[in-house]
């Protein structure tokens, strides 16, 4: 069953929140119980042992022998002092016994309690009691208590430190298990109000962070229709707000790329279709006998020429697919890339000497050895060489100039005085199918792929290309080699 992030968002959250807070009120409600049990064992215990304290000085004090006839003496000293004791004890009582644990003597807040009424303290007890010298539990003292109480006893010794009797101070822990009860019942009430509040804010944070990722969501659909002019509204500085950033930089990336796909398409299909109608009015006019026989190598070298522009252009886009693919590998081998200038140099004098341009070649040696895959990077020498003398200026400078870099790097840069690139295409003079010449005046065979291609041969051998250049004036273009 489909989810979105936000369902999982609330979930994830509210079973964390619900668990925390169970959690806490279940131990919150543990320490409170503890705490008030724990406190009315420490009263018991306490009077209980006052209790021991007075008697055991009476006894003392009287050098009596019989413990059961002391108590019967005394026993209205003796319950006025246990009805002090338990004056902040709920339900509390005292029982003094003998050794044998017959209760010698009964007192409950209201007073004195009728001995006869008494059960003997089971033999247990009282076997427990005499071996540590003291007993504590919570319960039904083996059913001498109808309901659990709290239980202290002590044994009364004499000088001689033998047992003579024992006293058990009890009390009910009912009223502070009440109060604890009502104190984990308002956390809990308390719990389940933050728990509520948790979760709407919980809901309002959720909702805000995957609402930019419906609105990319929403968008993507857009773009998968074509709009491709669809963007998303960013809000805060946050990832979320980074991604939508991001999201708005790349669908900028996909309007331009299709924009320039389109303006490809145009070129190339003006580049196809141009040389082909060519060809194909020169071979008709051959064939039907329009050209005369004494004219056709004139035309055929028209013919030629236009076969060979169709093949550069198919080379370039089968260059640009196997660079893009991976298919194409770079052999790293060591070369002279200043006699390698000297050649493209040589394989472009005719069209040198048609624009009458001023050359200089600066090399600072005669030879200067570059290590690179040599085809590839005389691919992209060409490539820049041809740029630069098509834009040129008639009787202009054209230069090639090499030079070593304080980074222990060639550098290459090819330089003109003409056309120039106006600033705000140099940022995407390197993409594909991008021309800066959008009149055609000047770049009639170019569809915008050999500077992508110059770039993408030197990023795969780990080197860089740049360009500087002011408009109307003169562009030089860099790149960095290898030293071999």
């Amino acid at each position: 069953m489909y989810k979105s992030v936000f369902t999982k968002y609330m979930m994830a959250f509210a079973v964390i929140i619900v668990i925390s807070f169970l959690l806490l009120a279940f131990i919150i409600s543990s320490i409170i119980n503890v705490y008030a049990v724990n406190s009315v064992k420490q009263d018991v215990k306490s009077s209980s042992s006052v209790a021991v304290d007075v008697i055991g000085h009476y006894y003392e004090e009287e050098q009596a022998q019989d413990f059961s006839t002391f108590t019967e003496l005394h026993s209205d000293v003796f319950g006025k002092l246990c009805i002090g004791l338990l004056e902040n004890l709920d339900k509390g009582v005292f029982f003094l016994t003998d050794p044998a644990g017959d209760v010698l003597l009964g007192v409950n807040k209201e007073g004195k309690m009728p001995v006869g009424k008494m059960a003997n303290i089971p033999e247990s007890v009282m076997t427990s009691l005499l071996e540590t010298g003291t007993f504590e539990t919570n319960g039904h003292l083996e059913g001498f208590f109808s309901e659990r109480v709290i239980i202290s006893g002590e044994v009364v010794r004499d000088t001689e430190g033998t047992v003579i009797g024992a006293v058990f101070a009890c009390a009910s822990a009912s009223s502070e298990v009440a109060l604890s009860r009502v104190m984990s019942r308002t956390v809990i009430l308390a719990s389940i109000w933050v728990m509520l509040a948790a979760m709407i804010a919980v809901y309002f944070i959720s909702d805000r962070i995957t609402s930019p990722l419906r609105s990319m969501k929403l968008a993507s659909k857009e773009f998968a229709k074509g709009k491709m002019d669809t963007r998303v509204t960013v809000q805060g500085q946050d990832e979320v707000a980074e991604l939508g950033v991001a999201f708005n930089h790349m669908a900028e990336a996909l309007q331009e790329n299709e924009r320039m796909r389109n303006s490809f398409l145009a070129n190339v299909s003006h580049d196809l279709r141009t040389p082909m109608t060519t060809i194909a009015g020169f071979v008709d006019g051959m064939i039907s006998g329009a050209i005369p026989p004494e004219k056709q190598p004139e035309y055929l070298e028209i013919v030629s020429s236009e076969v060979h522009r169709l093949s550069r252009l198919v080379s370039q886009i089968l260059d640009i697919s196997r660079l893009e693919s991976g298919e194409r590998k770079f052999v790293e081998s060591t070369f002279d890339i200043c006699e390698m200038a000297r050649l493209i140099l040589i394989s472009f004098e005719q069209k040198i000497e048609e624009k009458r341009l001023e050359v200089e070649f600066l090399c600072e040696r005669d030879s200067m050895m570059a290590s690179a895959d040599k085809d590839a990077i005389h691919q992209v020498l060409y490539n820049l060489c041809d740029n630069a003398i098509k834009f040129a200026n008639v009787g202009g400078v054209f230069r090639i100039q090499i030079a070593p870099t304080t980074e222990g790097k060639l550098c290459v840069s090819v330089y003109n005085q003409g056309q120039g690139i106006p600033e705000e295409d140099i940022p995407h003079v390197f993409e594909r199918f991008y021309k800066s010449d959008k009149s055609r005046g000047l770049d009639k065979r170019g569809v915008g792929l050999g500077l992508y291609i110059v770039k993408t041969i030197l990023e795969a051998q780990q080197q860089t290309v740049t360009v500087n250049s002011k408009a109307g004036e003169w562009c030089e273009f860099k790149f960095t080699l290898k030293q071999g």
